[in-house]
């Protein structure tokens, strides 16, 4: 379960209505990069983690992506509140306003909706915490476009604060992979995660290894 504190993470603050950008951001919200779409990768991930530290690492990340949807969802309603249908036209996103008006969807700067495709589980560890890394690493230099398309500080401030949490977010997830690689390593496991019997345990105690007797 989860303890909701009703406020943001970070202060999402706008200088002034932009529909042409909230377009641009939309992305973060349903696109394939998206906090969305990293939150439920995380949150579900977790259960074949085998070291209790890979989990903790994916369910506080996971937890922490939807502060960060909330966060995104705050600022595309900021830029685009009391936005007119001319508004929409001008800045090429009059689909989002005859389907939804000033209501959200889960979609990218495309358009094209959200997609369970986007959400990665191998269910091998190893896989799954270097797909995070990338993640993480797509969501950072997405974030720098982003930070580049906009030239109003407030909103800056508020990317620059979402980029640096997904840098920490790589370094936890590099950090947890190293956990789980040495935990593999031990003697009873090997990298697929299954248990394996080593030499002394195969053959009877007493019984001579070297004995070619039936």
């Amino acid at each position: 379960m989860w303890l909701y504190e009703k406020k943001l993470q970070h202060p999402v603050r706008v200088s002034r209505p932009d529909v042409k950008f909230a377009k641009m951001v939309i992305t973060q919200y349903g696109g394939p990069d998206g906090e969305l779409s990293a939150s439920l990768r995380y949150l579900n991930q977790r259960y074949s983690m085998p070291t209790d530290m890979a989990r903790a690492v994916l369910t506080d990340i996971g937890t922490e992506e939807l502060a960060h949807m909330e966060m995104i969802a705050a600022l595309v309603y900021k830029l685009t509140e009391c936005a007119s249908c001319k508004d929409y036209k001008e800045a090429g996103w009059e689909g989002q306003f005859v389907q939804h008006d000033g209501g959200l969807f889960w979609a990218d700067a495309n358009g094209v909706p959200w997609s369970a495709k986007y959400i990665a589980c191998l269910g091998d560890p190893i896989t799954d915490l270097t797909e995070n890394m990338a993640a993480e690493q797509k969501a950072r230099a997405t974030y720098e476009h982003l930070i580049a398309c906009t030239d109003d500080p407030c909103v800056k401030d508020t990317l620059r604060f979402l980029w640096q949490r997904e840098v920490v977010h790589f370094q936890r997830f590099g950090e947890a992979l190293n956990v789980v690689q040495d935990w593999m390593c031990q003697s009873k496991h090997i990298w697929t995660g299954h248990e394996i019997k080593r030499e002394d345990e195969e053959q009877p105690a007493g019984e001579d290894k070297t004995s070619d007797s039936p």
